[in-house]
C-alpha cells in the first residue's frame, strides 16, 4: 500500500517530490522547497501544467522566459494573507531567486496548453469564511474552478483554528461521476502554529478497505487517492493546509459521508 503521510526529506532544497509515479495515481503532483536568500530553484514543466504558490518570503520569478519580477509579501503564512502565485503552463519552464527565506509549493497536474504563464495572486484571492462554530475555518481560493487560470489544477489554502475541524464533515470526491461527483486526487501540505504542534487527519472509505488515521507534524504532506479526509486541529495549535486537486474533468464536486451529512445540513 502507498504511504499517505509523507515527511519533508530535510530542511534545505526541495524537501517534498510526490509524483503520480511515487503517489500510484495519475494526475497530482505537489514538490516543496525551502531556499535561503540568494538560492535558486528551476524546473522544466514538460507535459505538466505548474502553479507555483510562494507560501512564504519573496522571490525573483521568471516563467517561461518572462521576468515577472520580485513576487511575495507574506514572511509567515499564518498572516492569513492572499499569497503570490504564478501559472506556467505545459511545455515551459520556471525559475526563482530567493530575496529572502523562502517557502515555494510546486503544484502540478497534467497540461493541455490552453493558459499562458501569468502571475494569479495575491489579486483576486480573497480570505472566505466557512462553516459554524467548531467547523468554522477560513480559506484562499488561488485556483478553484470559478477562475479560469488552469486546464487541471485546483489549488486552495485553508486556515483552521485552534480546536477546530476542517474538511468535515467528512466528504469523498473519487468517483468520475459528473455532476453528482467527480474524481480528484489531493494532497494536503500542513502547517501547525506554534511549529511544534500536531493535528490529526483521516483518509478513510465507507467500505473500510481503507481506513489511516495520521498525526500530522508541521512540513507534513498526506495524501488523498480516495475515500473521507477530515483532519483537526487541537486546542493551542491553528493548522493551515495547502490543497492540490485534479482529475479528468476541473470541477470540484463531492459528497459528504451518510452517516455524517445531517451536520452539513443543519449547518447550511
Amino acid at each position: 500500500m502507498v504511504e499517505l503521510l509523507r515527511k519533508p526529506g530535510g530542511s534545505r532544497g526541495k524537501v517534498h517530490d510526490i509524483t503520480p509515479a511515487n503517489a500510484g495515481w495519475d494526475y497530482v503532483g505537489f514538490g516543496l522547497f525551502h531556499l535561503l536568500p540568494g538560492e535558486s530553484a528551476s524546473e522544466p514543466t514538460g507535459d505538466r501544467e505548474v502553479i507555483l504558490v510562494l507560501v512564504e518570503g519573496k522571490a525573483k520569478v521568471n516563467a517561461g522566459g518572462t521576468d515577472l519580477g520580485e513576487l511575495g509579501d507574506r514572511l509567515n503564512v499564518f498572516e492569513r494573507t492572499p499569497p503570490h502565485c504564478v501559472y506556467i503552463p505545459n511545455d515551459s519552464d520556471w525559475s526563482v531567486d530567493a530575496t529572502t527565506k523562502l517557502t515555494l509549493a510546486i503544484c502540478t497536474a497534467p497540461g493541455k496548453g490552453n493558459h499562458p504563464a501569468a502571475i494569479i495572486g495575491p489579486i483576486g484571492i480573497d480570505l472566505e469564511e466557512r462553516g459554524k462554530g467548531a467547523n468554522t475555518r477560513y480559506i484562499h481560493n488561488i485556483a478553484m474552478e470559478n477562475r479560469d487560470v488552469a486546464d487541471s489544477l485546483l489549488v486552495t489554502e485553508v486556515f483552521t483554528p485552534q480546536g477546530n475541524w476542517s474538511s468535515y464533515p467528512p466528504h469523498r470526491h473519487d468517483e468520475d461521476n459528473f455532476p453528482d461527483m467527480t474524481y480528484l486526487e489531493e494532497t494536503y501540505y500542513h502547517r501547525l502554529n506554534p511549529s511544534q504542534g500536531f493535528g490529526f487527519q483521516r483518509v478513510f472509505t465507507e467500505d473500510g478497505s481503507l481506513d489511516q488515521s495520521m498525526a500530522v507534524s508541521n512540513g507534513d504532506v498526506v495524501l488523498v487517492p480516495r475515500g473521507h479526509h477530515p483532519c483537526g486541529a487541537p486546542y493551542g495549535y491553528e493548522m493551515y493546509y495547502l490543497n492540490v486537486m485534479a482529475g479528468p474533468l476541473r470541477k470540484w464536486r463531492f459528497q459528504n459521508h451518510p452517516q455524517h451529512d445531517w451536520i452539513f445540513q443543519r449547518d447550511k
